[in-house]
């Protein structure tokens, strides 16, 4: 969990200065990466809780 954290962390201070810098430069490149970042983001919490989930299903039977 505690690498979950910190990568959600870096996540979003990745998301927050890619959206500082399109405020900057109005290049919606910046957007995209960010978008695309919170997206892959996303999806790989969701497949470590569905890990985590899992693992504790397997131990209680």
């Amino acid at each position: 969990m505690f690498v979950l954290r910190i990568v959600g962390f870096l996540v979003l201070i990745t998301v927050g200065a890619s959206l500082v810098v399109y405020l900057l430069t109005k290049n919606r490149r910046y957007v995209t990466f960010a978008w695309q970042l919170l997206k892959y983001g996303m999806l790989m919490a969701i497949i470590v809780l569905a890990c985590l989930l899992f693992e504790r299903l397997i131990l209680v039977i």
